[in-house]
């Protein structure tokens, strides 16, 4: 059976793997407040009900270490020029690698050690840039139990720039609706580069890979078929069926006139604001499609800017309550960047 591990006890000191510098420091409220979110987003993915799968956290064995008996038994066991060749401290001895850092593949390597004991683990699962970490933990388990162990790793998403995806990454796509919102977990796939649709499909649904293969195989504007699945099967798989179809269904009433625009995030414009003058560059400032002015006049200026279906020109234009739609408007910067605003 699955067992999932939250790192209560880990996220105190935070993993230097894919790193460049010093995780910040989380506050014990913090990481105990996450440990506690993580089984409710696990549960869409692995089944916890009458133990068909475990969660636990290693807060529960690190806590509690006596320092010095750790050192003994635990730290006699790896040797620092070895650990020195890992991939995940190489890249950080240029910048610097603190003393605690410098300990997390050691915990992590227990925590393996402790499931192995407590719950018979053979195989633990993790990204690629846990591979060191994960070969160390079965290398434990080995030196002092005698027991085979064994190690998977993934490969990871990364942001456009090529850094890994995680929480602490700017850009990064989450799996709580309260930070990402279905509708742009939905579009954030559905504008997957046309180089990875492929790679995506097959590594994050459970389509066939026949088919995999057949849409990624697709072309020109053929390959937004295969981003519109790709889109709809990670969305049902992370926020159900519901709001995948939800999501979907604002996407084409927003790009295409078609489905229901309900699920779109908006934000709220009070009509004072209109009343007083407010022109298309104070819009789309306020609509954060630009972050200046001038910026605004040159995307207005290269017909960059489209107000309720109708490209803008004049960059003196003001906008009226009539623009308003049943007090909501649709400000779009390019093919995909768009804001809907409610009038209040």
């Amino acid at each position: 059976r699955p067992i999932a591990i939250v790192g209560g006890g880990t996220a105190m000191i935070g993993d230097p793997s894919g790193k460049t510098e010093l995780r910040k420091m989380m506050t014990p409220e913090t990481i105990a407040h996450n440990a506690a979110c993580f089984k409710e987003q696990f549960s869409r993915y692995i089944n916890f009900d009458h133990d068909e799968a475990l969660m636990v956290n290693n807060a529960d064995w690190l806590l509690e270490l006596n320092y010095i008996e750790f050192l003994r038994e635990i730290g006699s066991q790896f040797s620092v020029n070895r650990m020195l060749t890992a991939e995940c401290f190489k890249t950080r001895m240029e910048r610097g690698l603190s003393f605690i850092e410098f300990n997390y593949m050691l915990l992590q390597s227990y925590d393996f050690l402790m499931l192995s004991r407590k719950y018979g683990c053979k195989i633990q699962t993790g990204g690629d840039d846990q591979w060191s970490n994960i070969l160390s933990g079965a290398d434990l388990i080995r030196r002092l139990d005698g027991k085979e162990a064994y190690g998977i790793t993934f490969p990871l998403l990364t942001t456009s720039s090529g850094r890994k995806m995680g929480k602490t990454e700017a850009g990064a796509v989450w799996l709580d609706p309260d930070k990402t919102s279905p509708y742009d977990f939905y579009q954030y796939w559905r504008n997957t580069d046309d180089r990875d649709v492929e790679r995506f499909l097959a590594l994050y649904t459970f389509l066939p890979m026949d088919e995999v293969r057949r849409l990624g195989a697709l072309k020109d504007q053929q390959i937004n078929e295969a981003k519109k699945i790709l889109a709809y099967e990670i969305t049902k798989l992370t926020h159900g069926e519901d709001e995948a179809k939800k999501a979907e269904q604002a996407a084409g009433a927003l790009f295409s006139g078609t489905g229901n625009a309900e699920m779109v995030k908006t934000i709220e414009l009070s009509r004072i604001e209109i009343e007083k003058g407010m022109g298309i560059i104070d819009l789309v400032i306020f609509a954060k499609l630009a972050a200046s002015r001038g910026e605004a006049k040159r995307l207005i200026d290269q017909g960059g800017i489209v107000l309720a279906d109708q490209k803008i020109s004049d960059i003196n234009r003001k906008i009226a309550v009539d623009d308003f739609l049943e007090d909501k408007l649709t400000l779009k910067k390019g093919k995909k960047d768009f804001q809907v605003i409610k009038l209040v």
